[in-house]
């Protein structure tokens, strides 16, 4: 209902003093208000599933395979490095035997010239040979000291070769039993690895069906969130007709700034629980409820609000495609000529405050925790409800407002105050964006967005990139689509994609394939629909698409990571993730 029951006074008691006035105040119970269907107890109606038995079960089958792959991983590099240098040594040890075999071969084929240089003259060069052709014995005994020479140093010149070679043969005999030594841990590694996967593999087919379930769980909680949605959107046009029929749908928050000192005609003030009247509102007199009347600019705002529903949530834009929380606030006020600032602090800061019980259609609802201070913003439409922009919906939704976590009311009809400090998350406590928490780029939790493991988000929470199949998250859908599209009014075509989501199956597969180097499964960026990998000249280092990228796609929320960097050991140019903005 659009306004809750409030202590009546009788409108003949209405005076022309302040005090008379005050003394007035009374509120309306509309007999049609905005949300004619009760939203779910979670945010968006969507977000029920979250504490769904089935998803927990998913993730601790999907937690057991990944402990196991993640332990094994270091042990697949490491078997893999082995086997490599192993490899390695092996062709070194091959070398140098070649080139002492050659060194070795060199000497044999002198000797081998000068033994057939000798058979060529007349055979072997002996003693006797020498003194029968000699006829001065003096040179007989040089003769026969060269030739000993000479056999000496050919013996010794061939043998230390010889040597050579054996040492070199030695070490190739050592290289291959260890190669033989590293293929056998190699092989005992990857056993190992194809049990893990096969474990995997079994394991898959048990999480995709669960996987059913709460995809089921989820369409079925997003078909009454849109039917919430729709009979809200079509109960808050019948109010607003309620108002024009009565003559009353054009009256400026100027108009009602000051009920003490008077209201338009026909017009009383509305009670506030701490006593006298409330600001920027006022009410029609009539049986057997009154009629609440808004501002015209909230009518507007709050029916600009209304046309958004259903739009993807994403962080940092401001429409007409996606949203924030601030930015919807903003530019739904923005159409009524109302100024405000577009993130959720700045509006907390500047918003002029109404009491919390006071909350009316068309008020700025804030709300966090002492722990993790201010978490979201939307615009109420009554005291059980809000329209907003929210992240753990992944879209702009009718949510129910907890009352436990309403941390103030601001009323933009009323102007804005000077600004006031924003409440913080506590020392070591993650902040909340617009309803969702925030974890830093390092954090390694099971449920990183969404409340769903990694490569097991339904597919009814993701949203298409419009090319061949592939999704992301519903916020990096948004921003990818619009990088794409600036990436295209520069080089006359979208961006060239190859992939995104990695389901966790897929996960598997890659693993399989490619142990040493494949993130474990539940463990990639692609499995949180926040990764692309690109093609068309952005996967190479220094193309001109490639340094568009790095100059363009950080404001729309990409980035290349840096152990893709070059010279980081793991050059991914391709590879670039969706870290908001």
């Amino acid at each position: 209902m659009l306004a809750r029951t409030w202590s009546r006074r009788t409108a003949a008691a209405r005076g022309r003093t302040a005090g008379a006035v005050l003394a007035a105040c009374a509120v309306v119970l509309l007999p049609a208000g905005p949300v004619a269907a009760a939203p779910s107890d979670q945010p968006g109606g969507t977000s029920g599933v979250l504490d769904s038995g089935d998803l927990d079960h998913l993730q601790r089958r999907a937690a057991e395979v990944q402990q196991s792959l993640r332990a094994r991983q270091a042990e697949v590099v490491a078997a893999r490095a082995a086997l490599a240098d192993a490899q390695a040594e092996v062709e070194a040890a091959r070398a140098v035997l070649a080139d002492a075999q050659g060194v070795l071969d060199g000497y044999q084929g002198e000797v081998a010239g000068y033994a057939s240089a000798v058979y060529r003259d007349g055979g072997a060069v002996t003693p006797l040979i020498l003194l029968l052709r000699s006829g001065d014995p003096a040179e007989v005994l040089s003769a026969l000291g060269f030739l000993d020479a000479v056999d000496a140093h050919a013996a010794e010149v061939v043998a230390i070769a010889e040597g050579h070679r054996r040492e070199a043969l030695d070490h190739q005999q050592r290289a291959r039993s260890a190669l033989e030594q590293a293929q056998a841990r190699a092989d005992e590694v990857t056993a190992r690895v194809a049990e893990l996967q096969a474990a995997a593999d079994a394991v898959t087919a048990e999480l995709e069906e669960a996987l059913q379930v709460v995809d089921g769980q989820l369409s079925r909680l997003q078909r009454e969130q849109v039917d919430v949605n729709e009979q809200t959107a079509a109960s808050w046009r019948a109010y607003v007709d309620q108002l024009r029929a009565a003559g009353v749908d054009t009256v400026p928050a100027a108009a009602l700034g000051d009920p003490a000192r008077g209201l338009p005609d026909r017009l009383v003030p509305v009670g506030a629980t701490g006593g006298g009247a409330q600001r920027g509102v006022a009410q029609l007199p009539g049986q057997p409820t009154s009629l609440l009347v808004l501002p015209a600019e909230t009518l507007t705002a709050v029916s600009a609000a209304m046309e958004a529903l259903g739009r993807p949530y994403a962080p940092g834009t401001a429409g007409p495609d996606s949203w924030d929380c601030g930015t919807l606030v903003q530019s739904a006020f923005r159409r009524a000529g109302v100024p405000l600032p577009a993130t959720q602090g700045e509006l907390f800061a500047t918003a002029t405050p109404v009491a919390a019980a006071d909350v009316l259609p068309g008020d700025l609802v804030f709300l966090g925790s002492g722990e993790a201070g201010l978490g979201h913003v939307g615009i109420a439409l009554d005291q059980r409800t809000m329209v907003a922009a929210d992240a753990r919906a992944g879209v702009v939704v009718v949510r129910t407002l907890p009352a436990d976590q309403v941390l103030a009311v601001g009323r933009a009809a009323l102007g804005r105050q000077p600004a006031v400090p924003v409440p913080g998350p506590a020392a070591g406590a993650l902040r909340t964006e617009c309803g969702n928490t925030v974890h830093p780029p390092s954090f390694g939790g099971a449920r990183a967005w969404g409340g769903y493991p990694n490569g097991l988000i339904p597919p009814s929470a993701m949203c298409p990139l419009g090319v061949a199949g592939h999704v992301l998250r519903c916020d990096a859908a948004a921003a990818y689509r619009a990088l794409s599209s600036a990436y295209a009014a520069d080089f006359d075509a979208p961006l060239c994609i190859t992939d995104s989501y990695r389901t966790y199956a897929g996960q598997v597969r890659l693993y399989g394939q490619k142990p040493a180097l494949a993130a474990v499964p539940g463990t990639s960026n692609h499995g949180w629909g926040l990764a692309v990998d690109l093609c068309g000249g952005v996967q190479t280092f220094g193309t001109p698409q490639y340094a568009w990228m790095v100059a363009n796609a950080g404001r729309f929320g990409f980035l290349h990571p840096t152990w893709a960097d070059p010279g980081n050991g793991r050059e991914e140019p391709w590879h670039w993730e969706y870290a908001g903005t």
